[in-house]
């Protein structure tokens, strides 16, 4: 019997002047572990008048994890934190009460032709830490434990598994991991795993009970122990996860938390422009308009 419990395909979102495919959250499926936004951006290339410019916007109650397979984006941040993020390396932001940031084409490539693809993921704060001071983080690739099975290579990007523990300052027990193989790998790896688990291809093919999977399918398993599947040759996935909080999460926007209370203070901060600026950044995302049927989502809904 198969382990897959839900297979989300990617969906196409506009972020403002750019498309990404979405896999997180879902009509059914809102967060995997602590995990509650993942953005594929790309693959695209960008003509010499073509720029990723996404404007000055807030976060609360999250950490944001970036992390690039080509090209290379600018982060600003209320923290006076200004960084250019290039592949494997990886961008980790801590909102919690608040935090406003910026992320745009560097400067000196923004009259140039240019590539773009990587991932933004949302992973959400403990319900203890969601009101913490906010952080900024940049990590290298060397602090991101690799080891290989078979003829698979293994990345730990962050979290804890398989014994080894990224250097990334996660806030809960979760994992993300890259996979890449060389050659067809059949791989038992569900006694590393813990908590609810999601395995997102981005290229080549996994079998799984007979079936075949392929670019752009999000495969949620039923329990996280028992992960097992087939790597075809050449293949790429990203497997995520970890132990999922007691409570609901609402989502609103750029804002993540335990209570509706919580995102309307929030909104109204953005509102008023009370959050802390960016030195150097002027304009700001506004607040989308409120939809009169809208209602706060959390991850049972």
């Amino acid at each position: 019997m198969s382990n897959i419990g839900q297979i989300i395909e990617e969906r196409p979102s506009d972020i403002g002047n750019f498309l990404v495919g979405r896999l997180l959250p879902f009509r059914e499926r809102r967060t995997v572990g602590p995990f509650a936004f993942i953005d594929h951006m790309g693959p695209v290339q960008l003509n010499d008048h073509e720029n990723l410019d996404v404007g000055v916007h807030p976060h609360i109650g999250l950490s944001t994890l970036t992390y690039l397979f080509e090209g290379s984006i600018m982060h600003r941040d209320s923290l006076g934190t200004e960084i250019e993020i290039k592949p494997g390396q990886v961008n980790w932001m801590t909102s919690g009460k608040g935090i406003v940031h910026s992320e745009r084409t560097p400067d000196y490539l923004r009259h140039s032709e240019k590539s773009l693809h990587g991932l933004q993921i949302w992973v959400a704060l403990p319900k203890h830490l969601e009101q913490m001071e906010p952080s900024f983080a940049h990590i290298e690739e060397d602090g991101m434990p690799t080891w290989t099975i078979g003829n698979v290579e293994a990345k730990l990007i962050a979290g804890e598994a398989f014994g080894k523990k990224s250097d990334v300052p996660v806030y809960s027990p979760l994992y993300f991991i890259e996979l890449k193989s060389t050659g067809k790998e059949t791989l038992k790896i569900g006694n590393d795993l813990y908590g609810e688990s999601g395995l997102y291809i981005l290229e080549g093919s996994i079998e799984n009970d007979g079936n075949t999977f392929e670019p752009k399918q999000l495969l949620v398993a039923k329990d996280a122990s028992l992960c097992e599947f087939t790597m075809n040759g050449n293949t790429t996935v990203y497997i995520f996860g970890g132990e999922a909080f007691p409570e609901p999460r609402h989502i609103y926007w750029n804002f993540v938390a335990t209570s509706t209370e919580l995102i309307e203070d929030a909104k109204q901060r953005w509102i008023d422009q009370t959050f802390p600026k960016i030195e150097g950044e002027t304009g700001f995302v506004p607040l989308p308009p409120q939809n009169p049927n809208f209602k706060v989502k959390n991850n049972n809904s």
